[in-house]
């Protein structure tokens, strides 16, 4: 609870709103105009030349907006943010990077093992308190802003402990209208709570346009970057990194690296045809059923939906007569990607099954689907886009539902109605 001091409203006359003369709705300032006259010149976005973080941005920065970057402690934020802002230098642009929480030597010694320590027009400033942050940037007048972190910016004048609500909201005001007005792309790293969800009060998502987050293992090299709101495009998009000695690497073709240590033969395996905004995923789906030793059995699920695998583990029982109440399942979406989408939820039932049975799926098979509680098999959004990437990775057979469409050349389609006839398809029943 923050306790909030408003000052006594001015009284400007005695008018029957309220007090209120009749000059309280007087003009002072643009008036309104028809939608067709809007000039829309300054919000094109300007490429940073990552080409995944322009995928996700949906071409790149627009100047003016103010985006927040989210991520736990570690996982690249700093190290993303100082790439896009040396790009951005060697394409013209002037950027600054105010480090609240680094040293400039710190930073310093990051871009050098990065390989971009004399990149020009990358300005750097070691600085918290948010009156010098603007003079700074009046100094240098820049055309990209990285501020690390918000919440460790203050201003002084404001009567409350850096990182307080209070603090967090007043600063995020004073940065977003200082970005507008200088027309000036500005980036702000925003801490994360223990689920992974964004510090701070609520509004301040609201006040920024675009709202990215920044997932990933530190057990893993895999980064995902997604965007949660963007008020200049589409959200959904998928950005894939890859953390090496240099710095993240784009990963424009992640099927190879979900797939690359795949085995075949193995029980417990299916593949999913997964789709993330307009990018297709080809993921293994790995499931382990063992004995269990106590009354209530454990359902694991790494990257995948536990409710989803509750609910069709039900329906193997159910539907297809594969009891798995006396045993402990496991499941894994394997590369630490997560796939939530429903459409994954055949691949998953025939791991399952695989396992529980021991005959293993077919390798040069890919399986997408919904499944429904009475056991039905329906269609998953944009199969062919789907298909096409599965194909061109070698798979020539697809597990579908009766009413997807037909799969591209070389790839036949075992269509099915319900999970049973998926299962015995597969020939994964007992």
């Amino acid at each position: 609870m923050v306790e909030e001091v408003e000052s006594p409203a001015p009284v400007t006359g005695g008018g029957p709103a309220g007090g209120l003369g009749h000059d309280w709705m007087a003009l002072d300032g643009p008036g309104a105009v028809p939608i067709a006259d809007v000039l829309a010149d300054g919000c094109r976005p300007h490429a940073t030349g990552i080409g995944e973080v322009d995928r996700v941005l949906g071409g790149g920065l627009v100047p003016g907006s103010v985006t927040l970057v989210g991520g736990e402690p570690g996982i690249g934020k700093s190290t993303l943010l100082i790439q896009v802002l040396a790009s951005v230098a060697v394409r013209g642009g002037r950027c600054l990077l105010v480090t609240a929480e680094e040293s400039a030597t710190q930073v310093r010694l990051r871009a050098e093992r990065l390989g971009i320590a004399t990149a020009a027009g990358l300005w750097i400033v070691a600085e918290t308190e948010l009156s010098r942050v603007a003079a700074h940037v009046a100094e240098v007048t820049p055309t990209h802003v990285v501020l690390d972190s918000i919440q460790t910016v203050f201003d002084a004048a404001l009567e409350a402990a850096p990182g307080s609500v209070a603090q967090v909201r007043h600063c995020t005001s004073r940065v977003v209208r200082m970005a507008k007005q200088r027309a000036m792309a500005t980036v702000l790293v925003g801490h994360v709570t223990k689920d992974g969800s964004l510090a701070g009060p609520r509004v301040l998502e609201h006040a920024v346009d675009t709202v990215l987050a920044f997932e990933g293992d530190r057990h893993h090299a895999l980064r995902l970057l997604r965007a949660v709101k963007h008020r200049y495009g589409a959200v959904g998009e998928l950005g894939l990194f890859e953390m090496v000695g240099t710095g993240l690497v784009g990963v424009p073709d992640a099927a190879g690296l979900f797939l690359a240590d795949r085995r075949e033969g193995v029980p417990g395996s299916a593949v999913v045809a997964a789709l993330e905004g307009r990018r297709p995923l080809l993921v293994e789906v790995q499931a382990l059923v063992t004995p269990t030793r106590t009354s209530f059995p454990k359902r694991s699920a790494e990257g995948l939906d536990a409710g989803r695998l509750d609910l069709l583990l039900a329906v193997l029982k159910e539907r297809v007569g594969l009891d798995l109440s006396s045993s402990d399942v496991y499941a894994l979406a394997a590369g630490g990607v997560r796939v939530a989408e429903p459409a994954a939820d055949l691949a998953l039932a025939l791991a399952v099954a695989s396992a529980l049975t021991g005959t293993p799926v077919p390798p040069d098979v890919v399986a997408c689907g919904e499944i429904g509680l009475g056991g039905e098999v329906r269609q998953a959004g944009q199969v062919e886009r789907r298909l096409t990437e599965a194909a061109r990775l070698g798979f020539r057979r697809a597990v579908l539902p009766t009413s997807s469409p037909d799969p591209p050349t070389g790839m036949a389609a075992v269509r099915v109605g319900t999970l049973r006839e998926a299962v015995a398809a597969l020939h994964l029943g007992p």
